[in-house]
């Protein structure tokens, strides 16, 4: 946590400061407050340490990183040393700040344009003449001729583009066939005869009405990205502290176990230390490319609010058209992205769980439903779903019904009651838990891709290609090649572990009551990949992950 005190002084100088009349928000002292202190360059992405100094996100995490090796993280500005590698908080309010400072100054820029007749000193213009070609200041306007040939427009530096090139007469009109401003000789005599023609006031209004609803949907896409990058934080910090109290835990435990058992303890903290490492840096590549997106949504949304705001038609519609400000719907790297998101994670307590019982007697027997690789996140394939199964939006859940789901009809698809999930296994130690809801049969268990999808042999536990854990008329059995072992004891939990080692070739099941009781285990070559699967009829099964 942040300083409170210093915290609140921070916010409080930064709103004096910068509600202060924009004469003294130009000044240098009030400009050093806006400098990151080691790029010296103005703020981008503020983030804040636990000791209230702001730097840039890019800027602080390459200090970090170079204090990694020596594992001592200190502040660049105050030198206040940090158990960990600190988090970075972002600092909104600044943030938010700099961005307004950006538009507001680009507003109130001058333009810098002096009055053509003024030759002794420089008198800032107040008007241009297409006609003359001249810019005027106060004095000079008042005695410029009123005639309709002399058009008066705001201060330009270049007339030569207000007159049509071929004629060398005002532009007046837009050619929506040719897109393209032209002058009267060009609409009744020239090139565009004939055309569609409309009064630039008109067709600039046209133009900037496309850019509305483009700046709308920017905006929304902005909105978007702005709450991932939220929701990306809020699971780094979870995960941070879990990470957090996983250490302690082993900490507490191996203070009472004997000497000879210290390298164990330093070796699961040593993993509890890479997992975090790991995380923080998947959290932190996520969420900079997202900030990258965010800062060039901001840039195309500044430049179009530039175009809307533009008094001049003219300058509105010879902004060329680019695809890339027009068409907010492309999604650059979004799927690269979203493609990541699946594979940032919690910490795997399950290989932290596996080291205490492969090197530790007293639990060998106690924890033998937990495997070294927890899954992750095991998904529901919809593409497998029958259609009498209706799957959860996070794609966890499984529940039989009466409605037909409507799903197109093909070959991967199951014709009754099941699922698959879409992560297959080819080697290594795995576990996962479900959860069973509701009084009907149900079947848990594990198949190769082949599978057939049609008729009673495609149930798992039916045919040589599955196995499977079953209730069905009240009893409990695990099944495979359509051959029943009954369970000695009924099935009183309504959660199940699954657990796989595909080298040593190995199903179990396990009761998940207390303590955890071990159903089955089968024993196998496999020689396919392997997908998690489900049975469900009048019932509902939740996956959960490894633990």
């Amino acid at each position: 946590m942040c300083k409170p005190a210093l915290w609140i002084l921070n916010l409080r100088e930064l709103k004096f400061r910068f509600c202060r009349p924009l004469s003294a928000m130009a000044s240098a002292d009030l400009r050093a407050e806006l400098d990151c202190s080691i790029c010296l360059q103005t703020y981008t992405d503020p983030v804040m340490l636990r000791c209230g100094h702001n730097f840039c996100r890019v800027c602080i995490d390459r200090v970090l990183d170079t204090q990694d090796e020596s594992g001592v993280y200190t502040c660049p500005e105050c030198r206040e040393e940090f158990q960990a590698r600190p988090a970075l908080m972002r600092n909104l309010a600044l943030r938010n700040i700099m961005e307004n400072l950006l538009v507001t100054q680009h507003k109130e820029t001058e333009t810098g344009i002096c009055c053509t007749y003024c030759v002794d000193s420089p008198v800032p213009a107040v008007k241009s003449c297409l006609h003359c070609e001249a810019s005027l200041c106060e004095k000079h306007l008042r005695v410029h001729s009123k005639s309709s040939e002399h058009v008066l427009s705001d201060p330009r530096t270049s007339l030569e583009n207000r007159k049509c090139s071929v004629h060398k007469e005002v532009l007046k009109y837009y050619c929506t066939e040719d897109s393209a401003c032209i002058c009267v000789s060009c609409s009744l005599a020239g090139e565009h005869q004939g055309h569609r023609v409309e009064m630039l006031d008109e067709a600039s209004e046209k133009k900037k009405g496309k850019l509305k609803n483009i700046l709308q949907k920017l905006t929304t896409k902005r909105e978007e990205t702005e709450e991932r990058v939220q929701n990306l934080e809020e699971r780094w910090r979870k995960a941070q502290e879990k990470a957090s109290g996983e250490a302690e835990r082993i900490t507490a435990l191996f203070t009472d176990i004997r000497r000879r058992l210290d390298d164990l303890k330093k070796r699961v903290l040593s993993e509890i230390s890479r997992q975090e490492m790991d995380e923080s840096l998947s959290f932190s590549s996520l969420i900079q490319k997202l900030e990258i997106k965010k800062d060039e949504l901001s840039r195309k949304m500044r430049h179009i609010e530039e175009l809307s705001n533009m008094t001049d038609p003219l300058t509105v519609l010879q902004e060329p058209d680019r695809g890339d400000l027009c068409d907010p719907e492309e999604e650059g790297g979004d799927e690269d992205i979203n493609r990541c998101l699946h594979d940032v994670g919690y910490l795997d307590v399950a290989v932290i769980s596996d080291k205490l019982h492969t090197l530790c007697d007293i639990i060998t027997d106690i924890r033998r439903g937990i495997y070294v690789e927890g899954p992750g996140d095991i998904l529901l394939d919809v593409n497998t779903a029958a259609n009498n199964v209706f799957i959860s939006d996070d794609l966890k859940t499984a529940t039989w019904s009466q409605n037909k789901q409507n799903r197109p009809e093909t070959a991967e698809r199951f014709q009754n009651y099941q699922v698959m999930s879409s992560r297959r296994f080819t080697s290594g130690r795995h576990y996962w838990d479900v959860e069973i809801s509701g009084s009907g049969g149900w079947r848990v268990g594990m198949c190769y891709p082949g599978i057939d999808r049609r008729g009673r042999q495609s149930y798992i536990g039916d045919n040589t290609k599955s196995w499977s854990l079953r209730r069905y008329n009240n009893q409990s059995s695990v099944r495979h090649d359509g051959k029943d072992i009954q369970l000695p004891d009924e099935i009183s939990s309504d959660r199940v572990r699954i657990c796989l080692d595909y080298e040593v070739g190995q199903l179990s099941f396990y009761e998940l009551c207390d303590p955890i009781r071990h159903l089955h285990t089968f024993t196998a070559a496999f020689t396919e990949p392997l997908h998690a699967a489900l049975y469900v009829w009048s019932c509902s099964i939740k996956i959960y992950g490894g633990r």
